[in-house]
C-alpha cells in the first residue's frame, strides 16, 4: 500500500509517461496496433517502477505488481527492477530492496528483474551502483543487457545511428570485461524493436548497419524482443528469420530466451507460441527446455565467460534443428 512519503517520492523519481510515447521517442510507426502495444509496454514498465517507488518497501509493492496481467507483468518487474535498485542507491530509501523484490514472487522473474538493474546502472554515477557480485554468476550479465536497452532507447542517435559501442564498461575485473560490450549490444538489438516500432524490415535493415562483428549479439537481442513483446504476423516472423540468414541460430537462441522467461513466470501468451514455432521451430516449452538443459554445469575455463557458452551452444542446437529440416 502506498504511503504519503512514498507518494512523493514516486512523483519526484518516476520518468514521465510521455517519455515513452513512439512520437516523443521519434519511433517508427508501423500500424496502431504496434504503437499501442509499445507504448503500453513502456507505460506498464513505469508502472512496476512507481510501485517500488511508493510502497514502504519493495515486499509491500509485490500486491500490485502481481494485479498486472499477464502479457505486461514480466514488463513491470522490469521496472520494479530499476525502481529497487534505485532505492537501493538513493540516500535515504533503505537498502535490500532489490533482493526483498527477488525474494518473493519476484523470484519467478529473475531474468526481468536483472535488466532493469541495468536501466538504473545507466541512470546512476559509478559509485551508487548495484553490485554485480552480489547476483547469480551467470544470469548478471543480463544487467548489461539492460543499460544497452536503455541507451538505445533513450540514446537512440548515438547507439543507434551511429552504432556507438561501449567498450570499457565497468565490470568486475575476474568476470570477462572484454565481453560487456557483446552483452549491452544484446540489449541494444532488443531496443531495435522498439525503436523500429515491430517493422522486421526496418529491424533488419538498421541492424545491417552496424559492423557485421556485432550481429550476432543484436539479432539475439531481437529475437528476444519479437518473442517477448510480440507485435508482428506470422508471415512477419518468417520474414524475420529470413531477413537473419546465417545469423538464424542467434535469432532462435533470443527467442527460447524470452519463451524461458515467460514461462518461468507463468506468463506464457499466444504470440509466444507462435514466434517460438517460426523461430525455432519448436513449441514455446521445447524451446524453453533447450535452454534449461543446456545451462553450464560446473566452472566454465576459457576465453568465454558461461553465460556466452551458454547461448552459443543453445544457438548452435537450434542450427542444427533447421539443418535437420
Amino acid at each position: 500500500m502506498p504511503t504519503v512519503l512514498g507518494k512523493l517520492r514516486k512523483r519526484a523519481l518516476t520518468p514521465s509517461p510521455s517519455e515513452t510515447l513512439l512520437e516523443t521517442r521519434g519511433f517508427h510507426r508501423k500500424s496502431p496496433q504496434a504503437r499501442q502495444l509499445l507504448e503500453t509496454v513502456g507505460r506498464r514498465f513505469l508502472e512496476g517502477y512507481g510501485h517500488v517507488m511508493s510502497a514502504p518497501s519493495a515486499a509491500g509493492a509485490e500486491r500490485d505488481l502481481e494485479a498486472i496481467p499477464a502479457q505486461f507483468r514480466g514488463f513491470a518487474y522490469e521496472g520494479a527492477g530499476m525502481g529497487a535498485a534505485m532505492r537501493d542507491a538513493l540516500p535515504g530509501l533503505g537498502s535490500g530492496h532489490v533482493d526483498q523484490l527477488l525474494a518473493g514472487p519476484g523470484s519467478a522473474h529473475t531474468y526481468m528483474i536483472y535488466v532493469g538493474i541495468g536501466w538504473s546502472m545507466a541512470r546512476l554515477p559509478r559509485f551508487l551502483r548495484a553490485d554485480v557480485n552480489a547476483l547469480d554468476p551467470l544470469l548478471r550479465w543480463l544487467v548489461l543487457d539492460g543499460y544497452g536497452f536503455h541507451q538505445a532507447y533513450f540514446r537512440t542517435q548515438r547507439y543507434v545511428h551511429e552504432q556507438h559501442r561501449d567498450t570499457r564498461f565497468p565490470w568486475p575485473a575476474h568476470d570477462y570485461p572484454e565481453y560487456t560490450g557483446n552483452a549491452i549490444d544484446q540489449g541494444i538489438g532488443r531496443a531495435l524493436w522498439f525503436v523500429c516500432g515491430t517493422d522486421v524490415h526496418l529491424v533488419a535493415a538498421t541492424l545491417e548497419k552496424f559492423p557485421e562483428d556485432r550481429w550476432s549479439d543484436l539479432w539475439s537481442g531481437v529475437g528476444l524482443a519479437a518473442t517477448y513483446a510480440g507485435g508482428c504476423t506470422e508471415r512477419e516472423l518468417a520474414d524475420l528469420r529470413h531477413r537473419a540468414a546465417a545469423y538464424q541460430g542467434a535469432l532462435a537462441q533470443g527467442s527460447a530466451f524470452a519463451a524461458e522467461a515467460r514461462i518461468r513466470a507463468g506468463l506464457h501468451v499466444p504470440h509466444t507460441a507462435v514466434a517460438t514455432r517460426v523461430l525455432c521451430e519448436m513449441e514455446a516449452g521445447d524451446a524453453a527446455a533447450v535452454t534449461q538443459e543446456l545451462i553450464p554445469q560446473g566452472a566454465v575455463h576459457g576465453p568465454l565467460p558461461a553465460y556466452e557458452v551458454w547461448r552459443r551452444n543453445i544457438a548452435a542446437r537450434f542450427t542444427d534443428v533447421a539443418g535437420s529440416q
